[in-house]
């Protein structure tokens, strides 16, 4: 798989190690609109991936992927930064996609319907939609290609995926096992493109008569966009856009639990991720005991340094802007009154490494209470009452995952259900799993991902009535 950029030889752009600044492979520095649209074109012969055994190609893939899963993992760790050991996770998690995917292909059922006609038969029919435009973010880069290709191509459909400009090997590697397994040329194809030919890459792959659908992950920002861009031609549009994840620990609360839930939900992937918790609200009557507790665990057990190191909790941030806004949240809620408890600063490894950090004395109208950090601050907000802490939580514009502690089960019960959130971790802060489907409510997204859901978003429903019979 080492070779699969230079293969794509063409005007070449280093792609930089996030470690050390050296060049890991090289990758075409633009890429023309002909060659995206030709890219599209190619991408069109699902009237006959419709017809093939699919199944058994995507079993076949996810073999390769967990025969490969260390490869794998290391691209991802010398891509993004992130430790090995979730790197690895990541792979299989990837992985699990297309095995599900592999069985869900069996099971798009249709309907038979009663008519209220005794000379007519209705049936309904659950088709593949076509060619579909996918766009993924550099955080996950193989889990949230499949994700989304193993749900379309299980359906029957065709993918032209765009990878993060930050993540664009581990696409390509996905390809090369992808077409090891057997999946025929168009049906999978990737298009790497600059931070600079993004956007108009992006709008060719929103705009096209070719393209059926668009599922992107990333900001809500971004996803208004590729909204915009998707009306002309009326398209069918999958999101999954930006969190605000609450992140809820009541009186009640287990709190040696709920610390180990917070550093998990945090700081994987260094903050890095759409359901990590960005604000921490704690009742007052163990609020002290929590931020004490939390902060001795964040100094006892975060290793900050290179993914590659056995110790690393925590890996770099993922480019300079990344830390820019880190660092402006912290100096927003430091001005505004908040104690920094614990990190605050860039990390003395240079680069993009920064400390993890624990704020108290945060208020709601704060910046890091206000917008997704996306990096390791744990910002806490001390609450007196449910109604409260329900007010707080729901006062936005996204919601994608919350979480909240407890051993109240009428509380439990009324909480899950006020949240406005499409995922709720309940004493558990670890949720995202391929059974269970993934997405948010309000400007957190369309649709959903992953479960037997998943597969919806890349089928027509077809009405079919038998008539004279």
């Amino acid at each position: 798989m080492k070779s699969i950029a230079r293969d794509i030889n063409s005007t070449r752009a280093e792609k930089v190690e996030l470690y050390t600044e050296s060049a890991v492979n090289y990758l075409p520095a633009t890429l023309t609109l002909n060659s995206c649209c030709m890219l599209l074109f190619i991408a069109f012969p699902f009237v006959r991936w419709r017809e093939v055994e699919r199944s058994i190609l995507l079993r076949k893939w996810y073999e390769l992927m967990m025969k490969n899963k260390d490869e794998l993992a290391r691209l991802i760790t010398s891509e993004n930064g992130k430790p090995l050991h979730e790197a690895s996770a990541e792979v299989v998690y990837a992985a699990s996609f297309l095995e599900w995917f592999a069985e869900e292909a069996r099971r798009v059922y249709g309907d038979v319907v009663p008519s209220p006609s005794p000379d007519r038969r209705i049936l309904i029919l659950k088709q593949p939609i076509g060619v579909a435009s996918i766009i993924t973010p550099w955080n996950f880069p193989s889990a949230m290609i499949t994700r989304k290709v193993g749900a379309a191509l299980a359906t029957g459909s065709t993918v032209v995926v765009k990878p993060a400009e930050d993540t664009p090997l581990s696409a390509l590697a996905l390809a090369e096992l992808a077409s090891q397994a057997g999946i025929p040329a168009g049906v999978f194809n990737v298009v790497p493109a600059s931070r600079a030919n993004t956007p108009a890459v992006g709008e060719v792959l929103c705009t096209d008569p070719l393209v059926a659908i668009v599922s992107f992950t990333g900001s809500t920002a971004t996803g208004k966009i590729l909204l915009g861009h998707t009306t002309n031609t009326v398209k069918k549009a999958s999101m999954e856009l930006g969190g605000l994840a609450p992140f809820i620990v009541f009186d009640s609360a287990d709190v040696d639990l709920a610390v180990v839930g917070a550093l998990a939900c945090k700081f994987r992937n260094t903050g890095q991720t759409c359901v990590c918790a960005n604000r921490f609200m704690v009742q007052k009557g163990i609020h002290d005991v929590f931020v004490e507790k939390l902060a001795k665990a964040m100094e006892r057990d975060l290793r900050v340094g290179s993914g590659f190191e056995k110790e690393t909790t925590q890996g770099p941030l993922i480019n300079e802007r990344a830390v820019k806004k880190v660092e402006s949240h912290i100096s927003d809620a430091v001005s505004h009154g908040a104690c920094v408890v614990t990190g605050g600063k860039r990390h003395s490894l240079g680069g993009t490494f920064f400390e993890p950090t624990l704020l108290s004395n945060v208020t709601p109208d704060m910046l890091c209470s206000r917008e997704e950090t996306f990096g390791p601050l744990a910002p806490v907000i001390k609450f007196e009452t449910e109604e409260e802490a329900l007010a707080i939580a729901n006062a936005c514009d996204v919601g994608l995952a919350g979480y909240f502690y407890s051993r109240d089960p009428a509380q439990i019960w009324r909480v899950a259900e006020r949240l406005e959130v499409g995922i709720v971790g309940v004493n558990e802060a670890l949720l995202s799993t391929v059974e269970a489907p993934f997405g948010g409510v309000k400007q957190s997204g369309l649709g959903r991902e992953g479960s037997k859901y998943g597969i919806e978003e890349y089928l027509e429903i077809k009405y079919v009535c038998f008539g004279g019979l």
